[in-house]
């Protein structure tokens, strides 16, 4: 059960940042090819960024989701209830 959030926080979560940096590369290239100025820079890039890192924190939450849940309502050596004793 640990293993599996160990594996989700150091190997998908380093991919998904790279996946985030190759699209804003991507989105900047692209930019500069179609002689968009520096304003743009500023404005709408920056903000396209935050969406994207946004997105990305939230898809991140969502796959660990269960595992932390786990981990939390787990109960380990819990005594037995007075029900479960006489079966």
């Amino acid at each position: 059960m640990k293993a599996t959030l160990f594996i989700k926080v150091f190997l998908v979560l380093p991919l998904i940042l790279f996946a985030d940096y190759l699209l804003m590369a991507l989105l900047g290239c692209s930019t500069c090819l179609f002689g968009l100025n520096d304003d743009f820079y500023c404005g709408p890039f920056c903000l396209a960024g935050k969406i994207i890192l946004a997105l990305s924190i939230a898809y991140f939450g969502y796959l660990i989701y269960p595992d932390i849940k786990a981990i939390v309502h787990s109960k380990k050596n819990a005594p037995a209830k007075e029900s479960e004793k006489g079966l």
